[in-house]
């Protein structure tokens, strides 16, 4: 089964106090090894963007009002990650507004079996200790230069460099050849993605590790 990194970007911080998804970005990945096959889409949210959402983002009302709503994208999405594990750093938050939105659409809601949430997994390693993606992106030296805002698509980019670590606390493996680095123009976004290589011990270990996550935390 393949993987899929998850990431929103949001209105606010309920989407019971009726703030919206204003972008979705999904990246899969094969035992962690990018598939080159990536799901990213800029949300009209029908609504304003309070100032300190747009401080953290960048997307204003009048950007995104000529994008497509959630309902225009929702079953792309919902084929993009069916039946694959989904791996999201702090995820009731994303689900809420994921599931949310699905709910009021009656579509098919993302089953919490398939979920593995990443900042759980770093609360149980690293216990008292900020656990936020950038403080983990500084803990295994993952490059956060090209971070200004937070973006969807580039946040999992990063989750996946630093779960990698978070499987086995060691330092990323960068193949640093020049067929190593890609760049990928996705909806008008350019980001640079960091092919890791991953050894045969490496991807057992993830494996195994799924296996006692999923059963310990869902089963």
């Amino acid at each position: 089964m393949n993987e899929i990194f998850l990431d929103t970007e949001t209105t606010g911080l309920s989407f019971k106090e009726g703030h919206k998804i204003v972008e979705i970005a999904c990246i899969e990945t094969k035992d962690l090894v990018a598939t080159g096959k990536v799901f990213h889409r800029l949300i009209n949210p029908k609504r304003d963007i309070p100032l300190d959402a747009f401080k953290v983002h960048g997307f204003s009302k009048e950007f995104l009002s000529d994008k497509g709503t959630f309902e225009e994208v929702a079953d792309d999405f919902l084929d993009f990650i069916n039946g694959k594990k989904i791996i999201i750093h702090n995820a009731p938050f994303d689900l809420s507004f994921l599931n949310g939105e699905l709910g009021l659409l009656k579509k098919e809601l993302i089953d919490n079996k398939l979920i593995i949430d990443s900042l759980a997994v770093a609360r149980n390693k690293f216990p008292g200790a900020s656990n936020s993606l950038d403080a983990l992106c500084k803990r295994f030296n993952v490059d956060l230069s090209r971070r200004t805002k937070h973006n969807a698509l580039l946040d999992c980019e990063l989750l996946r460099e630093v779960y990698i670590n978070l499987l086995d606390a060691k330092e990323p493996k960068f193949n640093l050849s020049s067929n190593s680095l890609e760049t990928k123009i996705v909806k008008n976004n350019v980001y640079n993605k960091k092919i890791l290589q991953i050894s045969e011990n490496e991807l057992n270990s993830h494996k195994e590790f799924i296996k006692k996550e999923l059963k310990k935390n869902y089963f």
